[in-house]
């Protein structure tokens, strides 16, 4: 077996501006946004969780002010391509799904898909991008599917996200893009092509002349299809010539563009050139009061989230972000890091742009822990302890000073309150937790994930409470926190299962060979076992479940870690396969064009070591077979070449039967 370990590592980004600064508290929630809905009419978006509005506990109380407040969705201008009503109302553009799932490792189920783009619509996010969807029929099957559920989903008050389509410029890709989305209430085209001059020299090989072509004919040609709302991006607009950007900007202006993406491509600008650029592009172009400006800013210098603030400074009425920040290299601007600037200080420190310089956004913040916490399960990208807003230690206060402002007056050392973001800190936090043992019921169970920012539907939760009870049957003293989020990680890893690991014993020691023993049970309801030996407990494990399974890969990745201290602690393995034959999961990058082979990701949780070992390798096993599960259905259906493992054919059998097989 192959072991190869990767160091992920996450970029914080710094804020743009300094000040005196207020708590952004429940109450300091609905007050930022009472000037907006005095005169509008209270709706409750549809999905939230009415229990959550009605919960109660000693000290809190969801159903009284301030928390009910929190889940009053904010109010929005009606959508309009290329136009915004209010000058002070900033769209956010999540691309969570298309360049945060381009991360390394961060590959995507299209049920995970799905869930987290319903997330983004319970978010409020203005634009969600889906996808890139000439990539791979799965990319194109993922964005369709959430144009035909997500954008049509319609809330109470006419809300329905925006589902956007990435494409390059030229007709190919378009038609793709087109097609993907076009079933969406609201669907929209995103196209790009370089502008910076060693782009279009080193990388394009063509001259400004024909990329302005390119760019035009592209633009003309998608709104040809009947697709009335169209992003233009001119990528490493932060690395080219201004006079050239003014030249295409009003080129694709002319041609049909509604929206004006400006990225800062390698992570390069400051703040004051960033900002000074989005001025002079509104400025300069020809026809710049027809469209809405936007900013996507990488963080390669961990500049990005400052970057688009100063992009809203000067004019930019839409920011691209993605929750957590993740994206590729060093990531993009944090979705959470943005928005809770601006709910800060979007009212004090913007003035000069368009509009009354009091900037707002429709984004529901409570909902902000619930999706970072479900984009980093279901990615594996766990964020950092000390990442801004969503970190395990945002919230957290260790020295003596702090905890003695903390007691007497929480706006001491916290800026906004975790409440306002959907974490809800609950009793534990205050030192009077309820000790989850083997005792303890389902409602114990669900009302502590609900303080932890987990909001589960009754299937997942019965599945987590089961899985609990299994853990808290062998471990003293009760679960942790952190433990019970691990138990919520591991079932989340095993939502597509085609394989359960059912039984596995080892021995092992320092006179001995390694032997594992493995039962399983695969998708025919037959219960199979082998015994491997190899060079240590968990190789020899491994060994066994590829006998059984059949699938030939390649263990990339393989992270052990406590969940919590002692000798009874719940571990937590993560792991990360690709299948053995080159270009069998093979995708194309939005960004280069270039083809590389996904990777699947898969976690477990046990008090034992090797079991937890076993749950994540099979956990990342059924990604991969689900994935080639709905690369043949499309095959079958479309009669094209979607990629296999090999020249793999499901074996069909009239009556299963167990093959006991035993190796040395």
């Amino acid at each position: 077996m192959k072991y190869s370990f990767q160091a992920v590592s996450f970029f914080l980004a710094s804020f743009l501006f300094g000040g005196s600064v207020t708590a952004f508290t429940p109450s300091k929630f609905s007050r930022t946004f009472a000037s907006k809905t005095s005169s509008s009419r209270v709706v409750v978006r549809k999905g939230v969780d009415r229990s959550l509005l009605s919960a109660k506990s000693p000290e809190h109380s969801l159903d009284q002010q301030p928390y009910a407040d929190l889940y009053v969705r904010s109010p929005r201008p009606t959508y309009i391509p290329g136009r915004i009503d209010d000058p002070d109302y900033v769209r956010i553009f999540d691309t969570t799904l298309r360049d945060g799932e381009q991360s390394p490792g961060a590959t995507l189920t299209s049920s995970e898909k799905l869930e987290i783009a319903r997330q983004l619509a319970k978010l409020g996010v203005d634009i969600i991008e889906a996808g890139f969807p000439i990539a791979s029929p799965d990319d194109f099957s993922a964005v369709k599917q959430i144009a035909d559920i997500v954008g049509h989903e319609v809330f109470d008050d006419g809300y329905v996200p925006v589902i956007c389509g990435l494409s390059r410029a030229n007709e190919r890709d378009i038609a793709r893009a087109w097609e993907a989305v076009r079933g969406a209430k609201r669907p929209r085209v995103h196209t790009f092509i370089a502008t910076s001059e060693i782009h279009m020299k080193n990388k394009l090989n063509k001259t400004p002349e024909q990329v302005i072509e390119i760019a035009t004919h592209a633009v003309r040609y998608a709104k040809s299809l009947g697709c009335d709302d169209i992003e233009f991006s001119p990528e490493d607009a932060g690395r080219s010539d201004p006079e050239y950007l003014y030249k295409i900007l009003e080129a694709v202006i002319e041609a049909g563009a509604t929206t004006l993406n400006i990225p800062d491509t390698t992570g390069w600008n400051m703040p004051w050139e960033f900002g000074t650029l989005i001025k002079k592009l509104r400025e300069n172009v020809k026809g710049a009061d027809q469209v809405i400006f936007s900013t996507h800013c990488q963080n390669d210098l961990g500049l990005a989230t400052a970057n688009s603030l100063a992009g809203a400074l000067n004019g930019a009425r839409q920011l691209e972000c993605t929750i957590n920040g993740i994206g590729e290299r060093a990531g993009n601007a944090s979705l959470e890091e943005v928005v809770m600037a601006l709910a800060l200080k979007g009212s004090t420190h913007f003035s000069g742009g368009p509009g009354t310089g009091r900037l707002y956004t429709a984004i529901n913040p409570v909902h902000i822990t619930p999706t970072s916490k479900m984009v980093a399960e279901y990615t594996g990208m766990q964020c950092q302890p000390h990442k801004a807003i969503v970190g395990a230690n945002a919230f957290q206060h260790e020295s003596g000073i702090h905890q003695d402002g903390m007691i007497k007056d929480k706006s001491t050392y916290e800026i906004m309150s975790p409440e306002s973001i959907g974490l809800m800190r609950g009793d534990s936090q205050s030192g009077a937790g309820i000790v989850l043992g083997k005792h303890s019921g389902r409602n114990a169970i669900k009302t502590r994930l609900k303080e932890l920012g987990y909001d589960l539907d009754e299937e997942k939760l019965n599945a987590v409470f089961l899985r609990f009870k299994e853990v808290a049957e062998k471990k003293k003293g009760g679960l942790e926190d952190e433990e019970l989020e691990a138990l919520v990680l591991d079932q989340g890893s095993n939502m597509n299962t085609v394989w359960t690991v059912t039984g596995c014993q080892v021995t092992t020691g320092m006179s001995g060979i390694p032997t594992a023993t493995v039962k399983m049970i695969g998708p025919d309801g037959v219960e199979r076992y082998v015994a491997k030996t190899g060079t240590g407990p968990v190789d020899a494990v491994y060994k066994a479940i590829d006998e059984i399974v059949g699938v030939p890969v390649v263990l990339r990745t393989y992270g052990l870690q406590s969940v919590s201290e002692g000798i009874e602690a719940l571990a937590t393995t993560r792991v990360v396969i690709s299948p053995t034959e080159e270009g069998s999961t093979s995708s194309t990058n939005a960004q280069t064009g270039l083809t590389k082979d996904r990777k699947f990701s898969g976690a477990g949780s046990d008090t034992d070591i090797i079991v937890s070992s076993a749950r994540a390798y099979v956990s990342a096993l059924n990604k991969l077979l689900t994935w080639k599960l709905m690369r043949s259905m499309l095959k079958a259906t479309s009669g094209g070449d979607t990629g296999g493992i090999g020249n793999a054919q499901p074996i069909v059998v009239s009556n299963p039967v167990a093959v006991v097989t035993r190796s040395n």
